[in-house]
């Protein structure tokens, strides 16, 4: 599925996928087997039977709801007639909830559907089944230990005092150069073969030919990423610039642009150009403030059929 691939990003929307999923089916259940309640019901009304009158308060906090989804969930009960709101006795100025008779009833009723329920969870789960419950406890009390909103805020304060910064090409990060230029190239293009020899294998294709290969990291995460292809004597092309999306407005891209005419100068070069594609306005802006400068109509002998602009680097 899409969203495990989200991992912590999309906990809560993957939470709430089950959450409906078992709603839902305990719903047909319900239906099934003619219990006269629902799967949302359930909490409150096991609550009021096992504590006894309590406040929409004393509910919300006992079931983990907010104050607002328990009177709204109450305003139906008293409608289906499972509930009813009396004055405290000990406190005239608030009132309580109380389960009916007929509540009472259709609870009684339900000990084999409840039984049933757990079984079949168990059937259908299996063991899994039973180390969810126990993630649900662990999760619950670490959450009431450290709540995750601050705890991610600190993560992002602590963050917003990290810097991008560039390395030279690293074994352990090989990875990071497919990934990252082949979720470029598919969003907007495709992989060439050209592309495919040289990702595949940049120690050979670029780094043993007199090339290099940079990287751009932040705070331990490998970001952006770009090359420098030794084309002969004294000439190097600027290519495989790519920055993962969700890290843009860092400075990642600028940062590599730099490193890498920093490295071509390191290297004695005495020409560097580059082939992109006019669509990609903001990279070609990027080039141009950096002291590329655009030629007229492609580069003969082109490496790439999607390239459309060729720049050369006349900077200082």
């Amino acid at each position: 599925m899409y969203l495990s691939s989200l991992r912590e990003l999309a906990l809560g929307s993957r939470l709430k996928a089950l959450s409906d999923h078992f709603y839902q089916a305990v719903d047909e259940v319900y239906r099934a087997c003619g219990a006269g309640i629902e799967s949302r019901w359930f909490p409150v009304l096991r609550f009021l039977r096992d504590v006894g009158p309590s406040t929409v308060t004393e509910v919300a906090l006992a079931i983990g709801q907010t104050h607002s989804a328990v009177s709204q969930l109450a305003d139906r009960l008293v409608d289906a007639g499972m509930v009813i709101r009396q004055r405290d006795p000990q406190d005239g100025r608030r009132s309580v909830l109380v389960l009916t008779e007929a509540g009472e009833r259709a609870l009684g009723a339900l000990g084999p559907v409840w039984l049933a329920i757990r079984r079949g969870m168990g059937e259908s789960m299996g063991p899994r089944g039973q180390e969810l419950l126990d993630a649900i406890d662990a999760c619950e009390h670490a959450l009431a230990q450290r709540p995750v909103v601050p705890a991610i805020l600190g993560q992002h304060a602590a963050l917003a005092r990290e810097a991008v910064t560039v390395v030279p090409y690293d074994p352990a990060l090989r990875e990071h150069f497919f990934r990252l230029n082949r979720q470029w190239l598919e969003r907007y293009f495709r992989v060439e073969d050209v592309d495919h020899a040289v990702l595949s294998d940049p120690e050979g294709a670029i780094v043993a030919e007199g090339g290099q290969v940079l990287f751009a990291l932040y705070a331990g995460e490998t970001v952006g990423t770009c090359a420098l292809i030794h084309e002969g004597e004294g000439v190097y092309e600027l290519t495989k610039m790519a920055v993962d999306e969700n890290y843009r407005g860092l400075g990642a891209g600028r940062k590599l642009l730099d490193a890498a005419i920093a490295a071509y100068r390191g290297l004695g070069g005495r020409t560097l150009f580059l082939e992109s594609n006019s669509r990609l306005t903001r990279a070609l802006g990027m080039y141009e403030r950096a002291g590329f400068v655009m030629q007229k109509g492609p580069r003969p002998g082109s490496h790439y059929e999607r390239a459309d602009v060729y720049m050369v680097y006349e900077g200082a």
